[in-house]
């Protein structure tokens, strides 16, 4: 079962696609977190979703809010999908100890042994403001992201 709005969300470690260490509890007091888990890398729905959210970047930093993305991918793999389609923000990597971020978020699909489509929108404070979670096949509204913050 995925985190509820109104839980504190889960802290975590994970590597970027350039190696760099991120942790979640890092934004607290100062950006709201756009946390977006994806199935894999340079597949078709996620490269959409991902792109998308670059075309739109200024709607998250003008809420103050740091998009940060999670797959079941390593950051080799990563680093060569945000370069490939000009990805700046995090691309973080669940890959080992393998989608333990994305269970503890209750996203991973242990059948398929990925995330699904989960997104949550945590508060400078780290709590879970709104949350949506999407079949592998369903793509989701970017629109809804901007609407939950406005909302905090």
């Amino acid at each position: 079962m995925a985190i509820q709005v109104g839980d504190k969300a889960p802290d975590f470690e994970l590597k970027d696609n350039h190696g760099r260490t991120v942790k979640l509890s890092d934004f607290r007091g100062s950006k709201n977190v756009v946390l977006i888990f994806y199935p894999f890398a340079f597949t078709g729905v996620c490269t959409g979703e991902l792109c998308e959210v670059r075309d739109n970047l200024p709607q998250f930093s003008d809420r103050s809010t740091q998009v940060l993305a999670v797959s079941n991918d390593s950051i080799h793999t990563l680093r060569v999908f945000a370069e490939q389609e000009g990805l700046e923000y995090p691309l973080l990597s669940d890959f080992w100890p393998h989608g333990e971020v994305s269970r503890a978020y209750g996203v991973f699909a242990e059948d398929k042994g990925c995330a699904v489509r989960g997104t949550f929108v945590i508060d400078k404070e780290g709590v879970v403001r709104w949350s949506v979670v999407n079949a592998l096949p369903d793509a989701r509204d970017l629109n809804e992201y901007v609407k939950a913050l406005d909302a905090i």
